[in-house]
């Protein structure tokens, strides 16, 4: 069982080795057992104190111990922002499940990532990467992203994830993040997985605002499992690859990556149960915007308007009266990339299947479809348990441009439209 330390963006100290965690010094002049001291920052050193990420780490090597990168070729359907190679589209997109590898052809978490769409631009620090995984083979090599902090989301299958700062078991219905730069490898304990990824180039995922809501309510930050120390003492060849620039690049060490003996600070990789979720909705009347469903954020720079939200749909009880209780019909400045990870979303009566995805862009109107629109117009407006579900929603105030491959997957629904075609017209007196 995987010991964790509680809380979000807590200072930490850690070691899995009595006496190997400095005391009083960040970096001493001799660290204990010759320990190498490394600081891992994920913001500027300038940051504000409360926004300023940052840990200390204590290596049997420094991470700068390793030959130089070349290009890395594999990952075929991996891409990064600018989003390009595709014109964005206004259209509504739906997308059938990611297969799973095929029997003979295993691949692992790495080259099972494929791209759906983002915005922005990594070089400027803006946007977000949206991308798939479909895997069946345990990593044997390591993976950085310097490009983006990852939350990963697993919709089918359990993760074993090897971190420098310690180990995290993951499984659908919880989510995890690994922060900029951390090296981490993914094993498949069910031997196969599928599930979402947010590569977010922007401001650092936090808790948002509660405002109005008060002290409580939402996630709530002791919620948020951050590893022990963990080290691995190997000395064999292992393969590193780092996303770069938005490419791929590999090399070799002569050691495993993973020895990290002690660490201190509040720059670490965390997992999170969705189920601990506290949700908030009305008792009165209306349906709350989707806001109040808000797990995580990355601010942008213009107050209220997010780089990216990260939103979900959980089992909860709709009792508002005289209320419309799906999503109503809509048209919004934010761009909507919604995945499934169990059971069905409460707007939509078939279709949109666990481990599917779609994507409304800004402006663009979506909403119920008819046969879910017909439903709740037609309920008695008792006290319902919306129950056995899970949708999410990577929420971002730019338009999402699909990559060419998910402009011309097999996997997506050519007659999505259809959903909205049969509404009859309203008639007045």
């Amino acid at each position: 069982m995987t010991a964790y330390l509680a809380g979000f963006a807590n200072h930490f100290a850690t070691q899995a080795i009595p006496g190997a965690l400095p005391v009083g010094r960040n970096s001493p002049q001799r660290v204990p057992f010759g320990l190498y001291a490394e600081q891992l920052s994920g913001t500027a050193f300038t940051a504000p104190r409360a926004e300023n990420r940052r840990s200390w780490l204590y290596r049997l090597r420094p991470a700068a111990n390793h030959p130089a990168f070349t290009p890395y070729d594999g990952a075929p359907h991996l891409k990064s922002a600018p989003f390009d190679a595709a014109p964005p589209s206004p259209n509504r997109l739906r997308w059938d499940p990611l297969p799973l590898p095929p029997p003979g052809a295993p691949v692992d978490w790495l080259d099972g990532l494929v791209s759906y769409g983002g915005t922005g631009n990594v070089a400027e620090q803006s946007g977000v990467g949206i991308h798939l995984y479909a895997a069946s083979l345990d990593m044997t090599r390591a993976f950085f992203c310097a490009d983006g902090e990852l939350l990963i989301v697993p919709q089918q299958g359990r993760l074993a994830i090897d971190t420098e700062l310690g180990r995290i078991d993951l499984a659908p219905l919880q989510v995890a993040l690994i922060p900029r730069g951390v090296r981490f490898r993914v094993a498949l304990p069910d031997g196969e997985a599928r599930g979402y990824v947010l590569e977010n180039y922007g401001a650092l995922l936090r808790l948002p605002e509660l405002g109005p809501i008060g002290a409580n309510g939402l996630a709530n930050p002791r919620d948020f499992e951050t590893p022990v120390a963990w080290f691995e003492d190997v000395d064999e060849p292992i393969e590193l690859v780092q996303k770069f620039g938005g490419g791929l690049w590999t090399t070799t060490l002569d050691h495993s990556p993973f020895d990290v003996v002690a660490w201190h600070g509040n720059l670490a990789p965390w997992r999170y149960d969705l189920a601990r979720f506290n949700t908030m909705g009305t008792v009165s009347f209306d349906h709350p915007d989707p806001s109040i469903l808000t797990v995580l954020t990355s601010p942008s720079d213009t107050p209220g308007i997010a780089n990216c939200d990260f939103v979900i749909f959980p089992p909860r009880w709709m009792v508002a009266e005289g209320t419309f209780r799906p999503p109503w019909f809509h048209r919004n400045a934010m761009s909507e990339f919604m995945g499934l990870i169990e059971g069905s979303y409460d707007a939509k009566e078939g279709g949109f299947s666990p481990g599917g995805a779609s994507l409304h862009n800004q402006m663009n109107g979506h909403g119920p479809d008819q046969a879910s629109y017909e439903k709740a117009v037609a309920a008695d407006l008792k006290p319902h348990r919306i129950d056995g579900t899970m949708a999410f929603m990577f929420e971002t105030r730019h338009v999402v441009r699909p990559t060419r491959w998910a402009s011309t997957s097999p996997t997506m629904q050519l007659d999505y439209d259809a959903v909205w075609t049969g509404f009859a017209k309203a008639q007045l007196p």
